[in-house]
């Protein structure tokens, strides 16, 4: 059983897990040296836990601990009672969803052992927003894509602001990162994957006449600039989303990287080529 143990000093050494959420520079550091990540609100803790992350620690308000008993009941680790202010001074912001919970990180998969009998996969170059990331984990887990792959430079998809975006679907899909962007690509074409970038140039192939293959791996690039000339010269195929004729001639010629990774998800995963 977790044990209860109140705290009202934000200094307190035992609170270092959950100083100072929103300094990503900070954070990256701190989570990467402890191996750790905190999860945000009750049912995305709930979800980090099924998924089977050890609970280090969590810290909430005392009126939290009754609708979180039933965890509470099988865990064992603190949990540190702290009222508002503190945890508003611990944190920098007002924790609206009530609980944090700071969980051990996972060993992910070798890219090669992850893609091992998928069959859709995504595949995500440099991109570096962390509710991007999140909300394109979501779109994937409830698009029924297989596996996502991650480029070295990719945002952490366990930041809080991801896992939280995500609706704790981060722990919904399997995912790896690749060591060598360089030749990343090779080793999916290599497993038998056709490998598609998607673009909003209107040359490319709309992509509901492009899906083909037993294996299709479908490449996003960031945010800003999409994908990299170098992954664009090694796809397969470059294909896009068609664009209304009108908003084409208003000057709307793509969608922002989420709503065109929901639109390319459902595609990937249920259209074939006639």
């Amino acid at each position: 059983m977790a044990r209860l143990v109140p705290v009202s000093d934000p200094d307190d050494p035992r609170l270092a897990d959950y100083v100072r959420l929103r300094d990503v520079n900070l954070r990256k550091s701190l989570e990467a040296e402890h191996g750790l990540f905190v999860a945000e609100g009750e049912k995305v803790i709930r979800r980090a836990v099924a998924a089977g992350h050890p609970v280090r620690s969590l810290l909430m308000a005392r009126r939290w601990a009754d609708p979180l008993a039933d965890l509470l009941d099988v865990l064992d680790a603190p949990v540190y009672i702290v009222d508002d202010a503190t945890m508003e001074g611990l944190v920098g912001f007002q924790v609206h969803r009530g609980a944090l919970a700071s969980l051990a990180r996972l060993p992910l998969p070798p890219v090669e052992t992850l893609i091992d009998g998928a069959r859709r996969i995504l595949v995500l170059e440099d991109l570096v927003d962390h509710g991007n990331v999140g909300a394109i984990f979501r779109c994937a887990a409830a698009l029924g894509v297989d596996a996502i792959v991650l480029s070295p430079r990719c945002a952490d998809p366990l930041y809080r602001r991801s896992v939280k975006v995500s609706m704790g679907a981060v722990f919904a899909i399997p995912y790896a990162r690749m060591s060598d962007w360089h030749g990343g690509l090779a080793g999916l074409r290599a497993a038998g994957f056709t490998l598609l970038a998607l673009t909003p140039d209107s040359s490319a192939v709309p992509l509901d006449e492009a899906l083909a293959g037993d294996r299709t791996a479908l490449m996003l690039g960031s945010e800003g600039d999409g994908l990299s000339s170098r992954w664009l010269h090694e796809a397969d195929e470059a294909v896009r989303i068609p664009m209304s004729p009108h908003a084409t001639s208003a000057g709307v010629d793509s969608l922002n990287v989420v709503a065109a990774a929901a639109i390319a998800c459902h595609s990937l995963v249920h259209a074939v080529r006639s």
